[in-house]
């Protein structure tokens, strides 16, 4: 049990849901929000983040990507599960983020939605692969440089846009402003993990955005990935009537991050900023929750 938990890598967990809080708080300032809704939006991306993790594990794993690792321990890699077991374990989760989703789309537009319900199964079905195919496979899209995209894409603009979605039944414009915020703060945080693996990720022939352009260039490429967003999130507030205020503290922590990553020169020393980018996030958006329901 205690390798599976490893595996599920809790760590990656509240980043994962920070775009699903975002579109909640908004359905919420929109008088649209539902608990069951929330609920289950919440549990179909803890499945859909667990499965990535786990063929995360099993792709770098077969592949010997992760033999000389700089951070976590993977657990195919150090044979503390075997293939077959993470391969059995990817079809399950894989079922089980599938049922989820189909119980989160019934939830949400019953049976006289019947467009909207194909399309978010056609997304679910989407995350489902993305999930998998970051890694696995031979044409894996995290060894081709396109991780970034696909963080970006259902990190950011679905995990907000589509959750609320969800609620509302409609797309507001001015929610893509914190998407593109969550996603490009979700990109930054694998923007770390490819600066902290550039060496090994160029031997195993892992050609990350980071290991085509070099880290000089990656680092100027994470102030852009880590200022913008608060762009975003400040033109967002003058679009609605919460000012969200509360951000300024983690702008504030935020740029005392930039400067650490300026300086680090060792590869391990990003990885102790890659926890702080994730759990910022995660920050971020419960304090956009509480701005929305305390008008602040």
């Amino acid at each position: 049990m205690k390798h599976w938990i490893q595996a599920a890598r809790l760590r990656t967990l509240p980043l994962s849901i920070s775009g699903i809080l975002v579109g909640s708080a908004y359905a919420y300032h929109q008088h649209t929000f539902d608990w069951i809704i929330f609920v289950l939006a919440l549990c179909t991306t803890l499945s859909f983040q667990i499965l990535s993790n786990f063929a995360n594990d099993y792709g770098d794993g077969i592949k010997g990507t992760d033999a000389n690792r700089i951070g976590e321990k993977r657990l195919v890699a150090s044979g503390e599960i075997t293939s077959s077991q993470m391969k059995m374990a990817i079809i399950i989760n894989g079922i089980l983020s599938f049922v989820l989703a189909v119980a989160l789309i019934y939830f949400s537009f019953g049976q006289e939605n019947f467009v909207y319900s194909v399309i978010f199964l056609v997304l679910g079905i989407a995350s489902i692969a993305a999930a998998i195919k970051y890694t696995v496979g031979n044409n894996a899209y995290g060894y081709s440089g396109f991780g970034d995209v696909f963080v970006f894409i259902f990190f950011g603009l679905v995990a907000v846009v589509g959750s609320n979605f969800l609620y509302s039944k409609s797309i507001d414009i001015k929610l893509f402003l914190p998407a593109i915020a969550i996603g490009m703060l979700s990109t930054a945080v694998l923007n770390l993990n490819n600066m902290r693996d550039i060496e090994n990720d160029r031997i195993a022939g892992k050609n990350t955005i980071v290991v085509k352009q070099g880290l000089n260039w990656a680092k100027k490429y994470h102030h852009f990935l880590i200022l913008v967003p608060f762009l975003c999130l400040f033109v967002f507030s003058i679009g609605v009537d919460t000012r969200l205020y509360l951000n300024v503290l983690v702008f504030i922590f935020f740029l005392k991050h930039l400067e650490k990553v300026r300086k680090s020169e060792k590869h391990e020393d990003f990885d102790p900023e890659l926890k702080k980018v994730a759990l910022g996030t995660f920050v971020l958006s419960i304090l956009i929750w509480l701005s929305f329901i305390y008008n602040l």
